[in-house]
């Protein structure tokens, strides 16, 4: 199968306001979570500022909350009626995307938490260490069958993750670590989700030929994630860089994936 796929430069609310309803079949999204706030954070061993950028800078609860209720809500008419939706963040944002979620009728399948083994200390030493973020995972609708691929997910085999036992049922919990540099060879995006992660989410809530879309596609590991395990992609990025780093990386992912056929 060669999967289709293209990366939308524009802001998701614009390109979302263009798709026909329910036109996909898997919605992941990595929305902002607005953490720029002029603080600092380790990487590589050194303080570093947070701040990522203007789009990643808080403007209050009200404004912050309306935002995800938008961006959901124009995701969720795109998505199918037996569709899901998978949400990631931290306790910055997570909360908001769980209650929008709620408020639209959707029903919350699993809280899955993405543990980091390698996770950054705390500076300040006033609070425990972050090192986890969390994805909510949604279907659209109450009463509809959902695609969760079961015998997939007792077979997953990751000898990185000691808590994953394969032959046993796949726990919420996952043990993964940040995005490695082999994966920012052709550049970075400052929230990149690491592929490991990626492709246990697409493989086992999605069908090959379904659609996924990605509405904050950032590097595109989504993309890549989906490409290579013969799922068509969407991807929308505001940033004029980090859509071509997205479009590099999924014609990369493919011409490695056809050389393997």
């Amino acid at each position: 199968m060669n999967p289709s796929w293209r990366i939308i430069e524009a802001d998701a609310f614009t390109a979302l306001a263009d798709f026909s309803e329910a036109s996909v079949d898997f919605v992941f999204a990595d929305p902002p979570y607005f953490l720029s706030n002029d603080g600092f954070t380790v990487k590589s061993g050194r303080a570093v500022s947070v701040n990522k950028g203007d789009w990643d800078r808080s403007r209050g609860f009200n404004e912050d909350l309306t935002f995800h209720e938008r961006w959901i809500q124009e995701s969720l008419r795109a998505l199918r009626p037996d569709g899901t939706i998978a949400i990631s963040g931290t306790y910055h944002s997570i909360y908001q995307c769980g209650f929008v979620l709620q408020k639209l009728g959707c029903r919350i399948i699993n809280e899955i938490v993405w543990f980091k083994p390698n996770g950054a200390p705390a500076l300040a030493g006033r609070n425990f260490t972050a090192s986890h973020e969390t994805i909510i995972w949604a279907s659209k609708g109450k009463s509809v069958k959902h695609t969760f691929n079961y015998r997939k997910s007792r077979e997953w085999n990751d000898p990185s993750d000691q808590l994953l036992h394969t032959g046993k049922q796949m726990r919420s919990v996952w043990s993964i670590p940040n995005t490695p540099k082999r994966e920012k060879v052709c550049g970075a995006h400052p929230t990149q989700k690491p592929l490991q992660l990626m492709e246990r989410l697409v493989v086992l809530c999605t069908k090959p030929g379904d659609t996924v879309l990605d509405p904050f596609c950032g590097s595109g590991s989504t993309g890549v994630a989906s490409v290579k395990n013969g799922r068509n992609f969407i991807g929308i990025e505001l940033e004029a860089p980090y859509a071509r780093l997205s479009t590099q990386r999924i014609k990369q992912a493919l011409e490695t994936t056809q050389k393997l056929l």
